[in-house]
């Protein structure tokens, strides 16, 4: 069967034009939706957390079907297809294996909603499937795994979007003007961080027999074979070096986008310089650092990232956040809003409210994009692995303990220890997609 083709002469302007800050303004999101028989099929590999945070976000649109859900654990598979069958009354097919739910031709487009691990395999099986992909922040738990999604986008023509959805928030538009705009003055540092409770593990169990309905030699899948600990399984994996980051995945991505994006950052920095431990909770269980410190360095500013896990205060009064520090004033932003602090008599302050719709507008310009064959989508799979690089070569420094230059063309480092943290060995008999 040939793919079904999206494109209406009546899309909406609004969200057409998604990328372009003049949507941003508009209250209308949802209106002039394509019509009832221009159905989207949509599964789902990865139903807990984000993955069905998404998918609600997809099912907002009525064009959009969702017609299977796969996962490891059976429990959230009947509860979420449970839940599927009360939102719309249609019950979908069900996996275990995500290979299985690939095969079906009339699914259109693959959310990927597992652990970093798993995002590489699962979205280039995706591609060369023909699928259309919604993948989850950071688009992989390695610097090769990066350079193997996008080539596998490119390679099968895919429309494929990120799941980091600040890159559609209003407010977050309104920071990238106001900073183009100079009125900050010359930037000369831009300070990030993150302080979250849940990425410090302070009370391990000890390891357990598998929970009933849990596949959980596939949840391992390409990485080491390992017992079963609760703490390293639902809600915590990502403190884990095999499956995740630690923080800097997580809400580094995010928010060294925004970094990145407001100092027009496309290639990789000069140096970076990192340093971290378990320092503020020595008997931490996670492998990933409670406190990391990282410097980017360019030829005439700074990026500088901060954590503290277990700790939920921070710069500004903000536990998370970036700052701009320009010679004028200091622009200082999250989720909850934006200001501008003026240096003495060199600017006015400024105040901007935050964009509690972002996601949605994200989801809703990833399904426009994939109607009309755009593959310009509001954060592109080459974004999401520049973002997820730069978390990777700050968590790779700390690790090593070495001042590292990344050569992105060459896919080395100058330090051989830091080189072997590039791409991670698959565990048969998983293979390593090629790039």
């Amino acid at each position: 069967m040939k793919r079904r083709k999206f494109i209406r002469n009546s899309a909406s302007s609004v969200l057409a034009g998604l990328l372009a800050p003049s949507f941003l303004q508009s209250s209308s999101l949802f209106a002039n939706r394509t019509g009832a028989n221009d159905k989207i099929n949509v599964g789902l590999i990865g139903c807990r957390s984000m993955g069905w945070a998404n998918l609600s976000d997809f099912l907002i649109h009525p064009e959009i079907d969702c017609i299977a859900l796969c996962d490891v654990d059976q429990h959230v598979l009947s509860g979420r297809a449970a839940d599927l069958v009360k939102l719309r009354n249609k019950k979908p097919e069900l996996y275990g294996d995500y290979r299985k739910m690939l095969e079906r031709k009339e699914i259109d487009v693959i959310i990927i909603g597992t652990p970093d691990h798993w995002h590489c395999l699962q979205m280039t099986d995706a591609c060369a499937a023909g699928k259309d992909v919604y993948v989850e922040k950071p688009i992989a738990n390695s610097i090769a795994e990066c350079d193997a999604m996008v080539a596998a986008a490119k390679r099968h023509n895919r429309v494929v979007q990120v799941g980091q959805q600040q890159r559609s928030g209003n407010h977050w538009h309104e920071m990238k003007r106001y900073i183009d705009s100079g009125k900050l003055g010359k930037i000369a540092q831009v300070n990030v961080w993150a302080n979250f409770n849940y990425a410090a593990i302070l009370n391990p169990v000890p390891d357990s027999p598998v929970p009933a309905g849990v596949d959980f030699n596939f949840w391992l899948g390409p990485a080491p074979v390992r017992t079963f600990n609760e703490k390293r399984f639902h809600g915590s994996w990502r403190m884990f070096w095999d499956y995740g980051g630690g923080l800097m995945t997580d809400w580094g991505v995010h928010l060294l986008d925004m970094a990145l994006w407001g100092m027009n950052v496309t290639e990789m920095p000069n140096r970076v310089i990192g340093s971290g431990g378990n320092f503020a909770y020595p008997g931490n269980y996670a492998e990933t650092f409670d406190t990391l410190s990282v410097i980017y360095d360019f030829n005439d500013f700074t990026i500088q990232w901060n954590n503290i896990a277990g700790t939920e205060t921070g710069p500004y009064g903000r536990n998370y956040g970036l700052a701009f520090k320009g010679t004028n004033g200091t622009l200082v932003i999250n989720r909850e809003g934006w200001e501008v602090i003026p240096e003495k008599n060199k600017a006015e302050p400024v105040k901007g409210e935050p964009d509690y719709q972002d996601h949605k507008k994200h989801v809703a310009r990833f399904i426009e994009c994939v109607k009309k064959r755009d593959f310009q989508t509001a954060c592109t799979i080459e974004n999401g692995s520049l973002c997820a690089k730069y978390a990777h070569l700050g968590n790779i420094s700390a690790r090593t303990g070495a001042t590292l230059m990344y050569d992105d063309n060459k896919k080395s480092f100058n330090n051989d220890t830091a080189d072997r943290l590039i791409k991670p060995d698959y565990r048969e008999p998983w293979k390593f997609p090629k790039a």
